[in-house]
């Protein structure tokens, strides 16, 4: 089976009615981009060494607080919100740039499909998976996880599903006008069967993947890189996706 979808079935689209914007990203979408960036310019330029401590202590997700909380500075208690907000913790620009091209680039789609605040629940609940396994793969050392990796790998497994299906036509009784309308979500099978969405599904994963095995073949503490949140993140996205469809009325 052929996943290309025919140049044929495009032809004739009605042409747009009024100029494109200049920026293609939803609103929502580029004013968090600029809250990741305000947040890295807050840590980078305006608070001390001391501060910026604290903002990891209350912020970070640090695992070890399951463990032993009373030897933690905050106990327990960040346990609470700390899945969640440690997405908007960086370790510095190039952390954050990365992370923030990759953010508008699939939080885009996602936003147009459901909506901002849909896509955010999504966003935060992949953070919230990637939290859990790196606790599951760290303890009892005491690590800790920033970084919005885990929410944008949820974003990138959802995008999976859909963005590589042929685009569904409408045309119009009355003119005959063709519409594109959207993409079909896929199921799994649907989504395995697709070359495109499963090569680089797969190519992602075995990115990632890899990253312990070479940490673990050259014994480098270099490659400080939260793999473990990124797989979970995807297969949560990537699992969870269709709860976001819109059911008809």
């Amino acid at each position: 089976m052929n996943d290309e979808p025919k140049d044929e079935t495009l032809r004739g689209l009605a042409p747009p009615k009024s100029r494109q914007p200049i920026f293609l990203m939803p609103p929502a979408v580029l004013v968090f981009c600029g809250i990741l960036l305000a947040i890295q310019a807050a840590m980078s330029l305006f608070l001390n060494d001391l501060a910026q401590q604290e903002v990891l202590t209350w912020f970070a997700f640090v695992p070890y607080r399951l463990l032993d909380a009373v030897h933690v500075e905050g106990g327990w208690l960040p346990l609470i919100w700390t899945p969640f907000t440690h997405a908007l913790l960086h370790a510095g620009w190039e952390h954050v740039i990365l992370n923030t091209v990759w953010f508008a680039v699939f939080a885009t789609p996602l936003t147009q499909r459901y909506g901002a605040p849909r896509m955010f629940i999504l966003f935060f609940v992949g953070a919230a998976f990637g939290a859990v396994a790196f606790a599951a793969t760290t303890l009892p050392q005491i690590q800790v996880l920033l970084g919005a990796s885990g929410g944008i790998a949820a974003l990138t497994g959802a995008a999976m599903r859909f963005i590589f299906q042929p685009p569904v036509v409408e045309v119009d009784s009355e003119t005959g006008e063709k519409r594109l309308v959207g993409r079909r979500l896929a199921t799994l099978p649907e989504f395995f069967a697709n070359s495109r969405a499963r090569n680089f599904s797969l190519i992602w994963v075995g990115l990632n993947a890899v990253v312990p095995l070479v940490a673990m073949a050259t014994q480098s503490q270099a490659l400080q890189i939260a793999w473990q949140t990124h797989l979970a993140g995807f297969i949560a996205g990537l699992l969870l996706v269709p709860l976001l469809e819109r059911r008809p009325s």
